[in-house]
């Protein structure tokens, strides 16, 4: 923006021009959004980034258990959204490759719905029948999240990033 003494207007016609802001974008590569990524790449890529979105998953997961004393499903439901959160940011920039789409948001969020409460679901009944032991938390954390997990790469990969 140029220079301007206190008191004097600034132009706003370059706003004119502009587009609003689009939404965070990680910077993964440079190259232009393209769902031609092959099974392979997609498949470590999704799992790398499950990874990491699953240690906040799970840190904020114990956290509310541990720390504050939420109910497991509640303390799960805080770690899923936080997860999710994350991994749909960098799923559609560097996994499938895909430009933002109203639509293809909406169908994630539709599909995380569903994730959800499998996730949460399976996890509150496993930490119900298993106990609260740390090997049994991670325990039922690793397969409610698994589930999910397959669940989530299957439609993302048939159905939701090859929407326009």
């Amino acid at each position: 923006m140029p220079d301007s003494t206190p008191g004097e207007h600034l132009s706003h016609d370059d706003f004119a021009t502009r587009h609003a802001p689009m939404p965070i974008e990680l910077p993964f590569d440079d190259e232009e959004a393209s769902t031609s990524v092959d099974l392979k790449t997609q498949l470590i890529r999704f799992v790398a980034t499950g990874a990491l979105s699953a240690v906040f998953d799970f840190g904020l997961t114990l956290l509310l258990q541990e720390a504050f004393g939420a109910p497991f499903w509640l303390a799960k439901a805080a770690g899923f959204i936080l997860g999710t959160t994350i991994a749909y940011l960098i799923n559609r920039r560097w996994t499938f490759r895909a430009e933002p789409s109203k639509a293809r948001f909406v169908a994630v969020v539709l599909l995380y719905a569903v994730t959800f409460f499998v996730n949460v679901g399976l996890y509150n009944w496993l930490m119900h029948e298993w106990g609260t032991a740390f090997l049994m938390v991670a325990l039922a954390f690793c397969i409610a999240q698994g589930v999910a997990t397959a669940i989530n790469f299957i439609v993302q990969r048939a159905v939701i990033f090859k929407i326009k």
